[in-house]
């Protein structure tokens, strides 16, 4: 992974080395304060586009469009809020997506398979061992926004999230994101609704450049992707690991997210 890593600034495979316990340490204590961390720079930039370059003809003309109005939560109702409260109003999310059975021999599925990468993340999230996922559609994945689209706001049912930028828009595409609005004692209704109504003083954006990787618990942290203008479009990675092997998306997961089944 030398040629395609900056493992000089992020040395994930010397873990005994000052240099890796360092970074365990700030990470640690990044997503302790803000629910998030980031490797800026962890894949060089040059692969990083060249990666953009290589998915783009077959993001045109194989991704899959996911499409659909939602509310933060995803779900038709919430019990105990009425069906027009404002902790349910309805957004557009659109971008195109390939699946890991689309993806094989890329860079993107090497830097997923990697070991010290996981091992790396577990640390970090003081977990015993990560495992990638057995799915085949949804282990890794890379999306693509264009135009008008957008990854609107929600809250992931997984507690972590890690992505990979490859490119970035020219404009708009600004990580925008609420951290621990809610726990698991408080949903704070009427403070995801102050949120998205756009009068929530905490909200924090964030740009992220290409080759970043971030970590982010969004589990109780909303968030979104603003949407993108111009022709650039937006391309990031998704990396999905578990705490027990084996891990897959049922039928009906897969059908909803990439439009077919394994």
């Amino acid at each position: 992974m030398k040629d395609a890593l900056n493992l000089s600034a992020f040395p994930l495979d010397a873990p005994k080395s000052e240099i890796y316990q360092a970074l365990v340490t700030r990470c640690r204590s990044e997503l302790a304060a803000g629910g998030m961390f980031n490797l800026d720079g962890f894949l060089r930039a040059d692969v990083a586009q060249s990666e953009a370059d290589t998915h783009m003809p077959l993001m045109d003309t194989a991704s899959f469009l996911h499409a659909r109005r939602h509310n933060i939560y995803f779900k038709k109702d919430v019990p105990g809020l009425a069906v027009d409260h404002p902790a349910l109003v309805e957004f557009q999310t659109s971008n195109n997506t390939l699946c890991a059975d689309q993806l094989r021999g890329s860079v993107v599925e090497q830097i997923y398979h990697w070991a010290p990468l996981q091992s790396f993340l577990a640390e970090v999230m003081d977990k015993p061992k990560l495992y990638p996922m057995d799915d085949p559609l949804a282990a890794f994945n890379v999306m693509r926004y264009r135009e008008g689209q957008a990854l609107n706001w929600h809250f992931d049912r997984s507690e972590f999230t890690v992505t990979l930028l490859l490119q970035a828009p020219d404009i708009g595409g600004e990580f925008e994101y609420r951290t621990d609005l809610r726990s698991a004692a408080d949903p704070n209704y009427d403070g995801v609704a102050r949120l998205l109504a756009g009068d929530d003083p905490d909200m924090q954006r964030m740009n992220v450049i290409p080759g970043t990787l971030n970590v982010f618990r969004g589990v109780n942290t909303p968030h979104r992707v603003t949407p993108i203008k111009g022709d650039r479009a937006r391309m990031i990675a998704v990396l999905t690991y578990y705490e027990r092997p084996g891990a897959r998306f049922t039928e009906t997961e897969q059908l909803g997210f990439y439009g077919r089944t394994a």
